[in-house]
């Protein structure tokens, strides 16, 4: 189920609330994991470990999988890239997400409230604020915590997307509407 956003994509569309991340240590179950999720979800393609045409390969058949769930598809890269490949948008740091492109999504990394607000100031449509618990991908790296985590994305002007250590149980205790994870939903 999604929810509403704020950027020109949003007169069509609707921000999902729950996102998949892909990423090396989950691919091979990825198109299980798209399966399985709500209609209407996203997927957040990053694959960094794999190099120009076997990434685009990997990313159009995980995008066939997305699509045929109704599931938004953003891309880790550039907003050229992400029209040459087919995606609904792109995610990155803020600043990597400009200039702003009306045609697609601009999801926006964000650690803290100055990321955050620069990510409002340079028309992301969301925000993926994190770490909100320890992850693998940061082992014994520091966290927001749920109330630091709440107290900073109810301050934000942008939708926030909580990540970092989530997974379904989490979300429910976090009590908050949209969270992404790599593998809480791998």
């Amino acid at each position: 189920m999604g929810l509403p956003y704020s950027g020109c994509v949003a007169r069509a569309k609707t921000l999902p609330a729950l996102w998949l991340i892909s990423d090396a240590r989950n691919d091979a179950g990825l198109e299980r994991a798209l399966a399985r999720l709500p209609r209407g979800s996203g997927l957040i393609y990053r694959h960094y470990h794999l190099d120009g045409p076997e990434r685009l390969a990997r990313f159009r058949a995980l995008r066939r999988a997305a699509k045929a769930r109704g599931h938004v598809v953003v891309l880790a890269d550039s907003a050229l890239t992400a029209r040459e490949w087919g995606a609904d948008g792109i995610y990155g740091a803020p600043r990597a997400l400009w200039p702003r492109r009306a045609d697609l999504l601009h999801l926006a990394t964000a650690h803290d409230l100055a990321e955050l607000g620069l990510a409002a100031r340079l028309g992301a449509d969301a925000a993926l604020l994190s770490p909100v618990f320890p992850t693998r991908s940061h082992p014994g790296g520091a966290t927001l915590g749920p109330v630091r985590f709440r107290l900073l994305a109810r301050q934000s002007r942008l939708p926030v997307i909580a990540l970092g250590g989530m997974s379904a149980p989490k979300a429910r205790a976090l009590k908050w509407p949209r969270w992404a994870a790599i593998d809480g939903l791998s």
